[in-house]
């Protein structure tokens, strides 16, 4: 048997880089139901997991393996076939067959009826089936990693579309609010333009601005339906409408989620585990490699019952006959075969471990930079806010001059249009904190 690599330890680093550690707790530990507070989000990653055809796929994928590993199983099991045969030859007289036929048996055809268990079965010195037992059961467990990554990534890509929507309804109402409001500048306008108090250009500028807020209603539908499409087919159903009840402002929005220790992240995520067993399969293939180039010994028996009539197939004990032989075979020359082979599992071996190096720096890589997505978003949450806040008190003011004949309408434009670009900004911002925490999540290996 060969000497199996073991797991590098090192490359899995103390702690995240920009994590407050507090405790091991981890919010990738964290069940679905606690994480998702909103019952229609719940609703619809409930009903994924059960329709979803790239999770109903994967888990058909585990269950073809499920069969090799129970075939592989059995690898120790002697191999047992029965065999049943009758034939009638009927020789030429003129030929050696008929002549001894004539002579010997006083009859023109020879019959001859055989039923016989045949047993063959390899001795496992060398650990090849072994190996091959490890080879399969490693594959299985795989293949339930690569449901699993199927399933927390069909969990993030449900939760940001679902929120991207919620974006998408706030941007909609901000978007009728402005036109409201630009419709009444545009009237009032028209009426100074009536009075020769301003030029045509001044009435043109201010419907460019009334049709900026006009432009956004139906492409922010189109995006709100194809959204809801998308979601629609992640949840196995045909596209329709998607049930929401809480507007973004009311979601909650997790201020300094807990990532706990790169350790635990290493032996929860689907593509780092997939990654270490990918080292037992490139270990286990070594092995049977290695144990391919040794003498194999093979015993085999059979025994049954054989005659030249069919009237007498079954007299027992004179139709019994059985063989039992063993044998040892030592490959020699194969043009190198053999070793090549082994010397490309060894390979196939060390490249297995420099992907679980990569697969770890990975998964570590990418918990620091959702970590830092979301103290910076918190960051750049505030500034926006206090700007919308700033920029609408603006319109107001811009609005009260305006009436009064202290503003001209290229101040009120430009408040109005600062202010909607500022209101479409914080609703995006608040969108990327939500989908930063669900991508933390994920990257945790939460929703197992």
């Amino acid at each position: 048997m060969s000497k199996d690599i073991p797991l590098p330890k090192t490359t899995i680093p103390e702690h995240f880089r920009n994590a407050e550690i507090k405790d091991s707790s981890s919010i990738g530990n964290r069940a679905i139901a606690d994480f998702f507070p909103e019952k229609e989000l719940k609703n619809l990653i409930d009903t994924a997991l059960i329709r979803n055809y790239d999770l109903q796929i994967a888990v058909k994928n585990l269950e073809s393996t499920s069969q090799l590993l129970k075939q592989a199983k059995l690898g120790n099991v002697p191999q047992l076939n029965l065999q049943i045969t009758g034939s009638s030859n009927s020789p030429s007289d003129n030929s050696l067959n008929g002549l001894s036929a004539s002579e010997f048996l006083k009859t023109s055809h020879i019959e001859d009826f055989n039923a016989n268990l045949g047993l063959t079965w390899e001795a496992d010195i060398w650990g090849k089936i072994k190996s091959q037992k490890q080879e399969a059961l490693a594959t299985y467990l795989q293949t339930d990693e690569a449901r699993k990554a199927v399933q927390t990534q069909l969990i993030a890509s449900i939760a940001q579309g679902y929120y991207r929507l919620l974006m998408m309804d706030a941007q909609i109402t901000i978007a009728r609010k402005n036109l409201k409001l630009s419709d009444s500048t545009l009237n009032i306008v028209k009426l100074q333009f009536d009075a020769g108090q301003v030029s045509s250009l001044a009435v043109q500028q201010a419907k460019a601005q009334q049709l900026v807020s006009a432009q956004l209603i139906p492409k922010l539908q189109q995006d709100i339906t194809v959204q809801e499409n998308a979601l629609s087919m992640l949840t196995g159903h045909v596209p329709g409408a998607i049930e929401r009840s809480k507007s973004l402002e009311e979601t909650f929005v997790s201020e300094k989620p807990s990532a706990g220790y790169p350790s635990a992240m290493v032996s929860k995520r689907p593509d780092v585990k997939s990654a270490e067993l990918s080292l037992t399969i490139a270990n286990a293939r070594v092995g049977v490699a290695k144990a391919s180039m040794y003498p194999s010994i093979n015993i085999t028996a059979t025994g049954g019952l054989n005659s030249f009539k069919a009237s007498n197939w079954f007299n027992i004990p004179a139709s019994l006959f059985g063989v039992v032989a063993g044998g040892i075979t030592q490959p020699l020359l194969q043009k190198r075969q053999l070793k090549t082979q082994y010397e490309l599992a060894k390979i196939d071996r060390e490249k297995a471990v420099i992907k679980f190096r990569q697969s770890v720096l990975n998964a570590v890589t990418e918990v620091s930079d959702e970590l830092v997505k979301i103290e910076k978003l918190k960051e750049q949450y505030d500034i926006s806010k206090e700007k919308v806040n700033t920029l609408q008190q603006a319109v107001k003011n811009a609005n009260l001059l305006f009436t009064g004949g202290m503003a001209t309408y290229l101040e009120i434009i430009t408040a109005q249009s600062n202010s909607l670009q500022s209101e479409l900004e914080l609703t995006a911002i608040k969108t990327a904190q939500l989908n930063a925490a669900v991508e933390l999540y994920r990257t945790l290996g939460g929703g197992l």
